[in-house]
């Protein structure tokens, strides 16, 4: 697709870009914190890859509203990546190299394998993604979790799982928490009014916005008149503070080069590489069909655009990057029109962290679950569900699979198990599809007419060799091609074979339109 000049897409839509970069960042900021905790690294690491992702990745890549930044499907990996390799500067390394051999991938354009992957399984990753919020922050609404608030997984390493953990939550509320969280999810209700939208001063001031700097003065309210309220500092965001110069070098780690020699590296760059690359297709891909305007993202420009936005965070010390999906979801429910709105989340993040630490330390946590709260509900609407379940059961069952393995397992566990149930009635479905069968009555023989499809694949040999065994003794069979832009060779071979002994049960073949293949003799 053409892209439309710089100030109509770009200016012109800075009214819509900045609210919702804004919120993106309120999003991205409690996850690059979190994600980092839960990898093993260094806090900020997580921030330094969601500054590169907004100020570099988002104008390399061609997504419009795609944001990058740390991954949560990629935690097991970073945590196993610094135990191999016994330091985080040699994992730096890894990152490095994962982000070259992203960017060849790019020009391998190995892109194309995000295309094969069935829409019922991006559409479940969504919906799964979404289910996960919601129970993910519920403890946290509530005020009654410790954990990292990155963790996306069922299983957590304080030995709950996610329903566990909800039920637990129940017995340990923090009463000013859970109060932050109602009323915080109160004003992003009264936002999604449609009156409310009609008002000029609300449409330009993003409701997540208000609940943030309405919840610090709430507990600011419950510190000074009812301290038996107050947040615990456990459930207040968690920013390192960088005072100076000094206290930034402090902060930033760089890559070990002298561990080029350890074979294990490589091992490490490339499970990075490849679940990076993977991870950053399917978001892409799913972001497209968020896409109100439906735009479409070249895939390779992305694994050009991962790869050197890994580099880059590498380099300075952050943790690995894909093009995630709660962020890219938060961008488009909350008005993102273009690529700006991920950049000046980016900058929201670098100033943050140099300017803004002490004010956003003040932030409770179960104000920022409001939102995520509200995130997972637009992805996981009812609606969705009553539009796969039209679309019959070959759409309805691999989507709700790829839900409950996404929940119940992690991310890429899920989407695999999802793709592999996709894949079955894909196969069913070419099985049954590939040809036209026709009977004619004739006095001498019984005639059968087998029209091959526009499409003959390698996934339709199975049905055409099962047909042709089961062909009537001592009938006459035209198998024609005439409709036919392509054959697969597999199956032109079978065709092949089948003629050359159909004579024994006194079947008579003909073959129209197709070019005959020579058939190795294996004896």
């Amino acid at each position: 697709m053409k892209e439309t000049p710089l100030k109509t897409n770009y200016i012109a839509s800075l009214g819509k870009d900045i609210p919702a970069g804004l919120v993106v960042f309120l999003v991205a900021l409690p996850l690059c914190l979190g994600i980092s905790l839960a990898s093993g690294a260094p806090l900020f690491a997580g921030i330094v890859t969601g500054v590169v992702g907004g100020l570099v990745v988002s104008w390399l890549s061609g997504s419009h509203l795609s944001v990058s930044g740390p991954a949560a499907g990629l935690t097991v990996i970073v945590l196993n990546g610094i135990e191999t390799l016994q330091s985080y500067e040699a994992f730096l390394l890894a990152v490095v190299l994962a982000g070259i051999l992203q960017v060849a991938l790019g020009f391998l354009k190995a892109g194309v394998i995000g295309l094969y992957f069935p829409s019922s399984v991006i559409k479940g990753m969504l919906a799964a993604i979404g289910l996960i919020l919601i129970l993910k922050q519920i403890p946290h609404f509530m005020g009654a979790d410790d954990d990292f608030f990155g963790e996306m997984n069922f299983f957590q390493p304080d030995g709950r799982n996610t329903f566990s953990g909800i039920i637990h939550a129940f017995s340990a509320i923090q009463l000013g928490a859970l109060l932050i969280g109602v009323l915080s999810m109160a004003v992003l209700i009264l936002w999604e009014q449609p009156f409310m939208k009609r008002i000029k001063l609300f449409k330009l001031v993003p409701g997540a916005l208000i609940v943030v700097v309405g919840s610090v003065g709430i507990n600011y309210l419950f510190i000074n008149y009812f301290p038996e309220l107050a947040i615990a500092g456990t459930h207040l965001v968690n920013l390192p503070e960088i005072t100076s110069v000094g206290a930034l070098q402090n902060e930033l780690r760089f890559p070990a080069f002298d561990q080029l020699t350890n074979p294990s590296l490589y091992v490490v760059a490339f499970t990075i590489a490849i679940i990076a690359s993977l991870e950053s297709l399917l978001s892409v891909e799913a972001v497209d069909k968020l896409d109100p305007h439906k735009r479409r993202t070249p895939n390779n420009r992305e694994l050009k655009a991962q790869g050197v936005g890994n580099i880059i965070a590498g380099m300075l010390g952050g943790i690995p990057m894909t093009a995630v999906i709660v962020r890219s979801s938060a961008n488009i429910t909350a008005g993102g029109k273009t690529k700006m709105s991920a950049f000046i989340h980016g900058v929201f993040l670098l100033l943050a962290v140099l300017f803004l630490a002490g004010f956003l330390n003040q932030v409770p946590l179960s104000a920022l679950a409001a939102v995520l709260l509200m995130v997972g509900y637009k992805l996981t609407k009812p609606t969705l569900f009553k539009g796969q379940l039209k679309l019959g059961h070959e759409q309805f069952i691999p989507f709700v699979v790829t839900i409950v393995a996404i929940l119940f397992t992690d991310l890429l566990v899920g989407i695999l198990i999802g793709l592999a149930v996709g894949i079955f009635f894909i196969l069913k479905a070419n099985y049954k599809s590939p040809y036209f069968f026709h009977k004619e009555d004739h006095r001498e023989k019984e005639t059968i007419r087998i029209k091959l499809s526009e499409h003959v694949s390698f996934l339709n040999k199975a049905s055409i060799v099962l047909t042709l065994e089961r062909l009537p003794n001592d009938s006459h069979v035209i198998i024609d091609g005439a409709n036919s832009e392509y054959i697969d060779y597999d199956v032109l071979e079978a065709i092949q074979a089948f003629k050359e002994t159909a004579h024994e049960r006194g079947i008579f073949v003909e073959v129209l339109n197709i070019e005959e293949v020579k058939v190795l003799d294996m004896h």
